[in-house]
């Protein structure tokens, strides 16, 4: 005979599947977005490249691919992608002459912006369809959820014995 999970346990389990599901239907408005954006929109790789650069400035390969969680030689090849779409440009560093820097460039912070605004679009049209106290109660939900993703951010950062996926 199995143990029922507890009351808990079971609301925590049924939250992160309806988690999921919101994950889902958030990535299918997301390529929407992406799709009305551009004629040539970028993998989903090359947008991870784009949103490290546009909070980051102006950083290096090495820097990037640290950030990235890749191989230096698979951040190149998407920063050549990138450069010849002209949504960013390498130039020498400030700091060091043996160093290229890479950067967006004002097309690739455009397409970043005009995303953005497709994809809040979206979720605007989405969000004004709910109820005044289901869009309260989301936002409450939101901030939580953040809050607690901030602190197990916080608390693996600071744990380095800690073999979990890292968020930070």
């Amino acid at each position: 005979m199995g143990v029922n999970p507890t009351p808990s346990h079971r609301r925590s389990r049924e939250a992160a599947h309806m988690a999921c599901e919101v994950i889902e239907l958030l990535e299918v408005l997301w390529e929407r977005g992406r799709d009305a954006v551009s004629s040539s929109p970028v993998s989903a790789s090359q947008l991870r490249v784009l949103y490290s650069l546009d909070r980051e400035g102006g950083i290096n390969l090495r820097t990037l691919g640290e950030l990235l969680g890749s191989a230096p030689s698979s951040v190149s090849r998407l920063c050549d992608r990138l450069q010849a779409l002209g949504f960013v440009e390498r130039a020498p560093s400030p700091v060091s002459r043996r160093e290229l820097e890479i950067r967006l460039t004002g097309h690739g912070k455009a397409y970043l912006l005009e995303l953005r605004a497709r994809r809040e679009e979206a979720l605007l049209a989405a969000i004004a369809a709910m109820t005044p106290t289901a869009r309260k109660a989301l936002l409450e939900g939101l901030k939580g959820f953040r809050d607690a993703v901030e602190e197990t951010a916080t608390v693996r950062r600071r744990d380095p014995t800690d073999s979990a996926v890292r968020l930070a």
